[in-house]
């Protein structure tokens, strides 16, 4: 039981200051991952609450993240109002994300789905974002509000426009990237 409520109540830090919205969404995902993947006997009721989720958090608060999206812990929700991510996408740590912000995939030009996007940790999402189709974003990244992202974005960057262009590349990464460079350098 112990597990089962630290589970559910890993994001409840990274939220605080947030509104008590994000808290319930949060715990609301969290239950709903952890009783999606209950055992054959108990499906009837997984399904129950999976059909309650959707209702009460898709329906009624129009925030739509799908109980078997992989998301690591401290999600941050900010507001959270339109905010869909297809279930297949895949979000790191200590990830921010604001309203009416779409992450997904697109339908390719032979008619086919493409996949979608893998974020890495400590990713700060702006509202009004769309970030669409088979990209990685990488660690320590801004995206700016409004920002329409169709390619993969380096860790340290901090982007922003449509198409998202990389304003800058924060210096700490800069520095890191050199450092394991040299380290290269230095083995061959």
């Amino acid at each position: 039981m112990q597990n089962f409520l630290k589970y559910i109540l890993q994001d409840r830090n990274a939220n605080q200051d947030a509104n008590a919205k994000s808290r319930f969404v949060t715990m609301m995902f969290r239950s709903a991952q952890i009783l999606g993947s209950l055992p054959a006997p108990l499906t009837v009721f997984s399904s129950f609450y999976r059909i309650l989720y959707a209702l009460i958090i898709e329906w009624i608060m129009g925030i739509e993240i799908p109980w078997n999206t992989k998301i690591e812990s401290n999600l941050r929700l900010l507001h959270g109002v339109g905010l869909v991510i297809n279930h297949e996408t895949v979000i790191g740590n200590n990830c921010t994300l604001r309203h009416a912000t779409t992450i997904g995939n697109k339908q390719l030009v032979d008619g086919s789905w493409s996949g979608a996007p893998r974020i890495g940790n400590n990713v700060d999402i702006g509202a009004n974002v769309v970030i669409i189709g088979a990209i990685t974003i990488g660690d320590n990244v801004v995206i700016g509000a409004g920002s329409v992202v169709v390619k993969d974005i380096p860790s340290g960057a901090v982007v922003a426009g449509n198409p998202a262009k990389i304003i800058r590349i924060r210096a700490n990464e800069i520095k890191s990237v050199v450092a394991v460079a040299e380290v290269a350098l230095q083995r061959s």
